[in-house]
């Protein structure tokens, strides 16, 4: 089969593996979260894509996220990320809350989101501890920074509900997030 013939049948397995549990925008005045609950234990993973910018007076910030509405010292996460001129590293353990994601501050360029895919892997699993992991950034103005982040909710509960904050509310209007199951491996 020539490569042309592998990749789309590659990426038409890949698109059927993923199917839309729910959405939200938001809208005019900002959120102080995002959250999306009763979610079924049908699907291997869960995906979450995000649009965002938060009001913080910073050119970047981060958003957090909490699984069932655990705001316990149960989380984990390691963060890799690099900008026009450095790499750092950093790691934190025994948190109320692991990043979920680097996005635009309200000093980045004007009209300037931060993109995010956020992974959570075996969430309905009730014999381990819960992972995820997350690739996000923004670009300002080439000054860009690009984030790769792995993270750990120290409970076997199974997740049935996901809630993503930022750092200083509001998350500001036109922000999106889009929650995906994902079937089979």
């Amino acid at each position: 089969m020539p490569i042309l013939g592998i990749i789309a049948s590659a990426i038409s397995g890949n698109l059927n593996s993923y199917e839309s549990i729910a959405t939200t925008t938001v809208g005019s005045g900002g959120t102080s979260s995002i959250t999306f609950s009763s979610i079924p234990a049908t699907y291997t993973h869960l995906q979450v894509r995000m649009l965002a910018r938060d009001s913080r007076a910073n050119t970047a910030t981060n958003l957090y996220i909490q699984f069932n509405g655990d705001t316990a010292a149960n989380y984990a996460d390691h963060v890799l990320y690099g900008n026009s001129t450095s790499a750092v590293a950093g790691a934190d353990v025994s948190q109320t809350s692991a990043v979920a994601a680097r996005v635009a501050g309200n000093n980045a360029a004007a009209s300037s989101f931060g993109a995010g895919v956020l992974d959570i892997l075996d969430y309905a699993n009730t014999n381990k501890y819960k992972t995820l992991r997350s690739l996000s950034g923004f670009d300002d103005n080439s000054v860009g920074q690009s984030w790769f982040i792995s993270g750990l909710w120290m409970s076997t509960s199974a997740v049935t509900s996901i809630t993503i904050t930022p750092v200083t509310s509001p998350i500001l209007q036109y922000s999106s997030f889009a929650l995906y199951g994902i079937k089979g491996a």
